[in-house]
Order: C-alpha cells, then structure tokens, then sequence
C-alpha cells in the first residue's frame, strides 16, 4: 500500500489528521466520525512517508479490545509493527522487562482483583464489611491512588471532590492505609502502584528512560478525555522532553470523573503545547439526521462546556425519535420489549438492537420482560465469550483443522465452508435449535464463530483457516467477542463506544438520569453527557422512555428527566394502554421492607425483602456455599450463572436460610421449575 492511497476516501478533516504528522496534535472527535479510521491512517502514512518506523509507534488505549482493533487495523493499511497497547499492558511489558535491572529479587506479584486484600485489611481493622461494600471500598482506593492521594490525604480529599464514599470517611481511609500495608508485606503489586512504579523507574534512572524513549518516539493516545493524573504522569515519563504527540477525544463524553479520570488533559492541551495542530472531527456518518438532532440538542443544553462539538449528519433521514410515557416500570419493560420483538420481524437483527439503562440493577426488569416475548438477549459484561465451554471446544477444533490442513482438504469449500464443516463436529447446524436454553446458548455462540468467517471473508477472500485461527487468538487475547444474536442489554457506561441499528433508552426519570445522588453541577452535567453517549449509540432507531412509577400501583410521581426538557415536543406519548395486560408478568402491590417497614419498589430491593441499606443477618458460608454451587450447574448445563439463580436471589436465600420448600418458593426468583430442578439442592446447603 502506497502513502498516498492511504489518504484516500478521507474527508477534509480526517485527511487533515491523518498529514499532520509531526509535533503535536490533538483531534477533538465527535461521536461516529471516524477517529479511529482517521489516526490508523495518521499512523500509516507517517511509517510509509518515512516521518518514523512502524516499531517506534506506541498507540495507547483504554481497552484490550480497542487495542486489538487498532493492531488490525494498522496491519490492513501496511503498518504490522506497531505497537498498540493499554496503559497497563505497556506498563507491565516495560516493568518485567527493567525490574531485574534496576530493582533485582523477585517481583511482586500483580493482584488482578483488590476485593480479597480490601477484606483482609477491613478485617483487620476490626470492621465488617459486605461483599458489595467490599467492592465499593476497593472502587474507592483505585480512586484515591490514581489521583495520587495517599491515605493520610484520603479525607481532604473526599471533601474536595465532593465525593459520596461507600462508607464513613475515617473508615475508608483506615482501610485503605492497611491495604497498603499488606501489599507491600505481601510483596503485591496493584495496577495503579504497577503504572507509578513505571513512571518511577523511567524518572529515576536515565539509563532506563533512554532505552524507552529511544524504543518509542512517537505516541497516539486514543480516549483522551479519559486520561487519569496516575496514566499522564507515565505518559509524561514515556515523552520526556519530546512532543511527537497525537491525544484524540471527545469533551462530549467525558463519563468516567468518578473513577479518577479528567477532562483537562484534553482540553487544557494547547495550553501545554501551545504549537499543538487541533483537528476538529464533526461529520457524523453513524446516526441519521434525525437522531443527530437530538444528540446536540442534548449537548448543547450542557452548561460551562468547553469545545462543545456539534455534530453534522451525513446519512440520510430515518425515523424520528419515539418518546413514551409509562404508568410503571413494568409496563416500560414490557412495551421495549415489544418493539424490539415487532423491530426482529421487521428485518433488524437482533444483535443491532440495544437496551441501555443508567444502573445494571435495571436490568432484570427487561430480561424478564423480553423472556417472556420470545427474544433472546445477552448481558454485555455477563460473561466473557471466549471462556464458554463451546466456544474453547470450537477454538481447539479449528486449530487442530488447521494444523492438519483443512483448507487443502476441503478443497473448493473456501473458508466460509471450512469453518462450518469443522464446527458442524461441535454440533453446529444450519438451524437453530428450537427453545432458548443451553443448546440454544451453545448453538448462538457457534454461530457467531460461523458468521465471523463470513465477515472475514467478506473482508479478504484470500483469507483461509490459519488466518482465520490467527483472527480468534488475536480476539481472545483481546477479549473482543463477536457480536452474539441477542438484543443487548448494558448500562450507559458499559455501552460506550458502540453502536446498534436501534437503541432503546429507558429509565430517563429524575432520579435515575441524573441519579440522585448527583449533586453538583459537575455531576449533573456528567450525567447530562451520559445520555449523549446513549443517543450517539443508535444509528437509526432510537426510543426513549421513563415511567411514572416504580412499580405497578405505585404512585405516579415522577417526571422525566431534565435533560429532555425542550426536545420531546409534541412526540411524547402515554403509553400503558399499549401492553398486552394478558401476557404480563402478574404485578403486586409495593412490598413492604421487613426491617423498616418502607414499601419497596426496586427489583433487587423485593427480591431481597428489605432496602438495600436495611441491615441483613446475611449467612456468608451459606452465600459462599450457594455460589459455588450454581458455578458447578452453570458449567454442567453450560448455561450463564445468572439463569440458575441470579446474584440477587442467592443472596435473598443466605438471608432467609429457608427451611422448607415452601419457604424457598416464597422467595422471589425461586418459581416453580427453578423449585423443582433445584430445590433439593438448595435446601441440602441451607442444612435441611
């Protein structure tokens, strides 16, 4: 591939980014304008013009998976040497590599997970902490320590950032400084300390920082806006005193100031290099016109913002946005879950259609709801596709295949055929099978494989099986699944950067967007910019719905949220009356909280029996034993955990303890098949 041809099919701005390159450079990218397509190509042209070679090109991600998309990309466009790699993937490669050097003994060991050492240090610190706010604490630590708080700074600190921490003050920070006191005894290493212990060793010792600034000359830093002061203080150690710099991001976006993360890198980056070549993306060739209008509509409400990017429309008209109004939360769940099955019919394939909401305990509403339609669904960041069973079974399969020349065996069959011969040993047809349990689960994730080879093929029909296995190692790796055929169900944040052909977005009452605990200005216009991710997600259709009650009777007091003030014009419509009554769940009056009496209107709430900040006699050894338990029928019925039991309703059973079978089938979550399948078992933990 010439330098030239690289350049083509650019528009005026991409093209732009993809010459500047030299000193440098920041692109404020809108959504669905090509940012990645235009620094692949930056990176590309630079290798064939010359300006630096392929191995001394670090492009920096958020994501495994952006990563492994980025490398892909690179190597279609003639740049196979470049190194594309997550802050802390480029850390550890770069700290395993130095440690013998420069520190000698062994080295520590990465803990992937902070809960079990955040429960060592509450537990001795004397306090009892729950799973949920074990994970809590330990959300609240990786915030101290990427923002560079110590935890004698912790309490300022909180204060400052006007944070609400998962517990008293004093005692988070307590915990926090035990944790660190039994990191270092136990001679671990987090993935904060491993990113300032990088940044540490490249400052400190000049023999070090030549060898990685001679290796790496040139750097491209994607999702920039999301940079935290821990990751710019290594890209900083990484720089030295050079400015072959590309950061891309979207102001727009900025989602993730809870977890550490700040905008000012971006938008403070001509102050820091004031030379800097800007580049404005705003040509958006994901959405319709219509969804487009919404999208800035919703932003440029946005108040105090900085380089606000209005987005142009570049395809062409689709349907206007729906609105609805709903007596209660069910009858919402109900009502997307007919439009989506009635989208299905109509030719949209299930994996392009998305149902985003602002927390995950939302979710179970809508899984029973699209259940009980007929539509398949996946729970985006339920489960990691390349650890199913099947899915190992069919990788091995096919490069056995492989090795053993399927290719040439098959001869004429191309790699489409290949691949489905080879998995039809692993019990893939061309129909599915009929029903929706583990051999539906078992068929949708061999099909995916199948349809990848299509899209591969489509791609490169030179393509065979090896390229085909190198293609699913490499997505492993970076744990980029393809697409399953199920509506997705995710979270706003979970759902960023992707896209579906339609999008529902539920739940837009105050209170929930923005959640209630938003309270500075800072926080409402971080939740204003969340729903901005969810309109830019939808490329043609997009709903947007909120209920006015919880539950059904409840009282209807809510009211949609702010943000759509002044864009549901006379679109909005009441829809209750919409539902098939008939085919609904049955609905009970509000639950009353069996500590506080309160009535209880959250799913998770009811299925518990008590408000989630009730105190609970919560058995741990059983909850543990519980756990266990379903992993096992999980991996025997090669079904997710969560349609054994979901985490909710095993916890309701360690709070309950019951003793009877008719004491377990009046815990919600526990019906009548779940009963008989699992009853027996259930009650032989709980000791009866």
């Amino acid at each position: 591939m010439s330098a030239e041809s690289v350049l083509e099919g650019l528009d005026p701005e991409q093209r732009a980014v993809a010459e500047a390159v030299k000193g440098p450079v920041c692109v404020l990218a809108g959504a669905g304008t090509g940012k990645t397509r235009a620094i692949t190509h930056r990176i590309a042209y630079a290798t064939l013009t010359g300006v630096v070679t392929p191995q001394r090109v670090l492009a920096v991600t958020f994501t495994t998976r952006a990563a492994g998309e980025l490398r892909s990309r690179l190597r279609q466009l003639g740049a196979p040497g470049v190194q594309a790699r997550t802050f802390h993937a480029a850390a550890l490669r770069q700290l395993g590599y130095f440690w013998p050097r420069v520190v000698g003994g062994e080295p520590p060991k990465i803990v992937d997970s902070k809960i079990g050492l955040v429960a060592d240090a509450a537990r001795a610190c004397r306090l009892s902490l729950g799973r949920t706010e074990l994970r809590d604490v330990a959300s609240e630590i990786e915030w101290a320590k990427v923002t560079q708080n110590r935890p004698e700074d912790y309490p300022a600190a909180v204060v400052k950032a006007s944070r609400r921490p998962p517990a008293e003050i004093v005692d988070v920070a307590r915990v926090y400084a035990m944790y660190e006191q039994l990191r270092r005894e136990r001679n671990l290493l987090d993935f904060e300390g491993m990113l300032e212990l990088t940044a540490a060793v490249i400052t400190e010792h000049r023999e070090v920082a030549n060898q990685v600034r001679e290796q790496y000359r040139y750097f491209v830093v994607d999702e920039f806006q999301d940079v935290n002061p821990l990751q710019k203080m290594l890209l900083d150690a990484w720089l030295g005193d050079r400015d072959d710099l590309c950061v891309v991001g979207d102001p727009n976006q900025t989602i993730y100031s809870f977890t550490g993360a700040s905008p000012s890198h971006l938008l403070d980056f001509t102050r820091e290099h004031p030379d800097a070549k800007v580049v404005r993306l705003v040509r958006d060739y994901r959405s319709t016109p219509q969804v487009v209008r919404l999208a800035n509509g919703v932003i440029g409400q946005a108040r105090g913002a900085r380089h606000k990017l209005e987005l142009v429309a570049q395809r062409e008209n689709g349907p206007e946005p729906v609105f609805n109004e709903y007596d209660d939360e069910v009858a919402e769940a109900d009502d997307a879950a007919r439009r989506a099955r009635k989208l299905i019919e109509e030719g949209v394939p299930a994996r392009e259609i998305a149902i985003l909401y602002r927390i995950n305990a939302q979710s179970e509403t809508y899984e029973s709801a699209l259940a009980a339609v007929g539509v398949p669904y996946v729970l985006r960041g339920a489960e990691r596709f390349f650890e199913r069973p099947e899915v190992r079974e069919a990788v091995v399969r096919l490069r056995g295949a492989a090795r053993a020349g399927a290719d040439a065996e098959t001869d004429g069959m191309g790699l489409i055929q290949t691949v489905r011969h080879v998995l039809s040993g692993a019990g893939f047809s061309d129909r599915p099978p009929e029903g929706a349990g583990a051999a539906r689960a078992r068929w949708e994730s061999l099909a995916a494989l199948a349809q990848l080879a299509e899209d591969m093929a489509a791609d490169d029909p030179r393509a065979g099986l090896p390229e085909f296995v190198a293609e699913l190692e490499e997505r492993a790796a970076a744990q980029h699944a393809p697409p399953l055929e199920g509506v997705t169900l995710a979270s706003l944040h979970a759902a960023k950067g992707l896209e579906w052909d339609a999008v529902f977005l539920v739940g837009l009452a105050e209170g929930t967007l923005p959640i209630v605990y938003a309270k500075t200005s800072e926080q409402i216009e971080e939740e204003r910019r969340l729903l901005y991710v969810g309109v830019t997600r939808a490329r043609v259709h997009l709903n947007l719905s909120w209920a006015l009650a919880r539950s059904p009777g409840g009282t209807q007091a809510r009211r949609p949220s702010r943000f759509l003030d002044g864009l549901t014009g006379k679109t909005t419509t009441h829809t209750p009356a919409r539902v098939d009554r008939s085919k609904r769940r049955p609905a009970k009056g509000p639950q009353p909280c069996r500590v506080c009496g309160r009535p209880l209107t959250a799913a998770v709430e009811r299925k518990l029996g008590r408000c989630e900040d009730c105190p609970s006699e919560l058995n741990e050894e059983l909850l543990l034993a519980l756990r266990d338990w379903r992993a096992g029928v999980s991996a025997e019925q090669k079904v997710p955990a969560y349609v054994v039991f979901t985490d909710a309703t095993l916890q309701a059973i360690a709070e309950h303890a019951p003793e009877s079978m008719e004491e377990l089938a009046r815990i919600p979550g526990v019906g009548r098949v779940k009963l008989d399948r699992y009853g027996d078992a259930v009650l032989g933990l709980c000791g009866h």
